[in-house]
C-alpha cells in the first residue's frame, strides 16, 4: 500500500432540495489499500460514491484522480479514466448469460470480443464463481452469484479504482466469509484499489486497512478499524446515544 492518493476529495457538498446529503466531505483514498466506509442509513455513502462516478454532479467540492479534476464528468469518462462500480441492488442483466454480461465490462477496454470473452473467463475464475454457470442466463442464478458477476463486470472494465456499495447485504455468514476472500483477492492479485461500502461491521474490520465514517453528510471518523468501531462518536452515531 502507498500513501500516494488515487482519489482525492475535496469539500464535497450535495443538496437534494433542502436535505443535504454530503456537508463539506473530504478524503483520499490511497493506491493498493481498501478503504471502508461506514455510516448509518442516510449518511451519504452511495451520495459519495455518486458524486465520484458522475451520477451527480456535487454542488461544491471537487474530486481528482491521480491528480486530474474528474469533477461531474459523465459516468461512461469516468469509467474510462479507470473507476469502476458496483450497485447496492444487484442489477441482473436478465438475458444475457453470466459469461455475457461480464464481457460487457471488458469491452470498456478492447473492440474484439473474443478478447473480452477471455477477460470475462478469467475475472470470473479469479472470483471463483462456478464455471459450470458461465453460460446461464442473469435471470437463473442466485443473489450472491449475481453480487458476483457484478463484480466480475466491475474488475474486468480493469479498474485503478473500484468502489463497491454493500456487496455483502442479504448474504448468509458463510456467504460474507467467501466474500471476504474475493475482495481480498482483487485486491491483492490484481492490485485493484477499493473503496467499500458496508454496514456488515464484520465484513468491514476484516478487510479494510483503513475506514472513514460518515455521518449525517459529514465525515465524523477515521483510521485503523479496530479504533474507528470504539471511537464514542462512532457508537452515538449507530445507537443514537453515548456508550457508558
Amino acid at each position: 500500500m502507498s500513501s500516494e492518493p488515487i482519489l482525492r476529495v475535496e469539500g464535497l457538498v450535495k443538496r437534494f432540495g433542502g436535505v443535504v446529503a454530503l456537508n463539506g466531505v473530504s478524503l483520499e483514498v490511497r493506491r493498493g489499500e481498501i478503504l471502508g466506509i461506514i455510516g448509518p442509513n442516510g449518511s451519504g455513502k452511495t451520495t459519495l460514491v455518486n458524486c465520484v462516478t458522475g451520477i451527480y454532479r456535487p454542488d461544491f467540492g471537487r474530486v481528482y484522480l491521480l491528480g486530474e479534476d474528474i469533477t461531474g464528468e459523465p459516468p461512461h469518462l469516468v469509467a474510462s479514466k479507470g473507476v469502476a462500480r458496483t450497485w447496492q441492488k444487484v442489477r441482473p442483466f436478465a438475458k444475457m448469460t453470466v459469461l455475457e454480461a461480464v464481457m460487457a465490462g471488458a469491452l470498456l477496454r478492447t473492440g474484439d470480443v473474443e478478447e473480452a470473452r477471455r477477460e470475462a473467463v478469467n475475472v470470473l475464475t479469479m472470483i471463483g464463481f462456478p464455471r459450470e454457470k458461465f453460460d446461464s442466463p442473469g435471470r437463473s442464478i442466485s443473489l450472491v452469484e449475481h453480487k458476483l458477476v457484478d463484480l466480475a463486470r466491475a474488475v474486468a472494465t480493469r479498474p485503478k479504482l473500484l468502489l463497491v456499495d454493500e456487496i455483502v447485504a442479504g448474504l448468509r455468514p458463510h456467504e460474507v466469509e467467501a466474500m471476504v476472500g474475493v475482495i481480498r483477492r482483487v485486491n491483492k492479485e490484481l492490485g485493484v484499489t477499493l473503496g467499500v461500502i458496508e454496514h456488515v461491521m464484520r465484513f468491514i474490520v476484516s478487510i479494510s486497512d483503513r475506514v472513514v465514517v460518515l455521518h449525517e453528510g459529514r465525515l465524523i471518523a477515521e483510521g485503523p478499524p479496530s479504533e474507528v468501531v470504539q471511537n464514542p462518536l462512532v457508537v452515538e452515531a449507530y445507537l443514537g446515544t453515548r456508550p457508558m
